[in-house]
């Protein structure tokens, strides 16, 4: 047979759309011809597959015209992952393999020149396309890939350590050697290793982080060095709830498609804290092929920017919409991705470059021009979008040697869940998540804590979203306290954690 058909998967974004591999053999001038959209990557897979060919005992074509063609043409595909499918299908259409069962089949995996099987960017978003797909077909993959795609329930898989591997299984009946079975793993997620109760003192700012916890809610830490904040904000995760297969499932496939999947993440909230040096690219995702951000990395979990200030301008600029719309869309001229980012902000900074402004053990260095400039590296809307602001005072050595221990964590998240738990039954969504007329409906205040939020709301000269995202907040305190309506302390309570910045 001089033409082979075998199915593979590109990755584009958080999507894994089929691949049809098309191999022909003709007489001719001999070549190794790609065709189909395909990067440096894809067309440098010719040396590979031949080489990996060669060293492997099995005849290579070389008197042939050998076209590879990777359907649909528009698409584009970049990697090695069709570096298996592209030697497979040599195989199949110089009659070296069984092409009886390809049609349900599909293959994935970068080979080296010794034929060895090489692990791929994006298995798990791949397995996840597939199950969706064209959930009857097998998926052979490199055992460490595999291993990764297992995490996907209710999918047949294989995995294979070398290309002789799959051309045993593909050899006629009698001579097939199965390829081993890939069983889904049971590991359990590992504890949270950071407990709240080795933070002394604070408690404005713990109360904060079970009030984010409950209704998923942004926070700010404002204060001097040294004061707990990247300490709090580390004990966050450990607040939260497990997550679900569904939400696992798309953090996970996140993560595998930027390669950045262990299992020991699994079903845990993640807690991503890039440098304050990062790009708007690293932040938000982009590059080409587009890869997703730190707020995409974080879907379900947590983003922590520490030193808030410090990051650029056009790189925080850039979270305001994601922020908003928990989406983020990378629009290029030749393609178009669009990543999840419904993750938990929490940020940290200083009140000033020298740190020390408001704290009563140490002088502040800084005149008020500089205290202005840099609070004012992070713009009004951004600033307005975070739900809590809390301000983290320095405390004296006698006192915290004299503080005792705080409360543990695990106890915390029991009334985290179950203040979630009411969330979920009342509107299936958490607090921070409500607008328009699901938020007038459950978050409606009675009328004395209406008339202190309109007050407070002149006073201070918020917005209509800022009065929107404190009535969240105030919500999310009636939950903790089992309240069924919204009362005058839920508000002010909320009003009291949305400080404006300390100058």
């Amino acid at each position: 047979m001089s033409l082979a058909v075998l199915h593979s998967r590109a990755l584009e974004g958080l999507h894994a759309p089929e691949v049809t591999v098309e191999v022909h053999l003709a007489n001719g001038l001999p070549s190794f011809t790609l065709v189909g959209l395909v990067e440096t990557a894809v067309k440098e897979s010719r040396e590979r597959v031949r080489s990996a060919l060669l060293t492997s005992g099995l005849d290579f074509p070389h008197n042939k015209r050998i076209t590879v063609n990777l359907a649909p043409a528009d698409l584009p595909k970049d990697g090695g992952r069709f570096d298996l499918p592209i030697a497979l299908g040599i195989l199949a259409a110089s009659g070296q393999i069984e092409t009886s069962r390809l049609a349900e089949l599909e293959f994935a995996g970068e080979l080296s020149l010794a034929g060895d099987l090489r692990p791929i960017r994006g298995a798990l978003a791949m397995a996840a396309a597939m199950r969706q797909s064209n959930p009857q077909r097998t998926l052979i993959l490199p055992r460490a890939s595999a291993e990764e795609a297992a995490w996907v329930p209710g999918l047949p898989l294989r995995a294979a350590d070398h290309l002789l591997d799959v051309v045993r299984a593909l050899q006629p009946e009698g001579q097939a050697q199965a390829l081993p079975t890939v069983l889904p793993p049971t590991a359990a997620p590992s504890a949270h290793p950071a407990d709240l109760r080795e933070v002394r003192g604070q408690a404005t700012a713990k109360r904060a982080l079970e009030i984010a916890a409950a209704g998923g809610h942004s926070v700010l830490l404002v204060g001097p060095p040294g004061t707990g904040k990247s300490m709090l904000a580390q004990r966050l995760g450990g607040l939260l709830p497990l997550l679900g297969e569904e939400e696992a499932l798309a953090s996970a496939a996140l993560l595998s498609a930027g390669g950045r999947f262990t299992p020991q993440d699994w079903g845990r909230r993640i807690t991503r804290s890039p440098h304050h040096s990062a790009s708007a690219v690293a932040l938000v995702g982009g590059g080409n092929p587009p890869r997703p951000g730190e707020v995409s990395l974080a879907h379900h979990g947590i983003l922590f920017l520490d030193e808030l200030p410090e990051f650029p301008r056009s790189a925080l600029e850039a979270l305001r919409e994601p922020l908003e719309s928990g989406r983020i869309t990378i629009s290029r001229a030749a393609r178009q991705a669009e990543f999840p980012a419904q993750c938990q902000l929490i940020a940290a900074m200083n009140p000033c470059p020298c740190g020390h402004l408001g704290s009563p053990r140490q002088r502040c260095r800084c005149t008020p021009e500089q205290v202005h400039r840099y609070q004012s590296r992070i713009s009004g809307p951004l600033l307005d979008r975070i739900d809590l602001r809390v301000e983290v005072h320095a405390i004296s050595p006698e006192e915290l040697q004299a503080a005792p221990d705080g409360e543990p964590s695990a106890c915390i998240a029991e009334r985290v869940a179950s203040a979630r738990q009411h969330q979920h039954q009342r509107q299936q969504q958490l607090n921070a998540h409500l607008s328009g007329a699901v938020l007038d409906e459950h978050a409606q205040p009675e009328t004395a804590a209406r008339h202190l939020l309109s007050q407070a709301g002149n006073r201070l000269g918020w917005s209509n979203r800022s009065l929107h995202r404190v009535l969240r907040v105030a919500r999310t305190i009636a939950d903790l306290q089992g309240s069924p309506t919204v009362q005058a302390a839920h508000v002010a309570e909320a009003i009291q954690l949305r400080r404006a910045l300390p100058g």
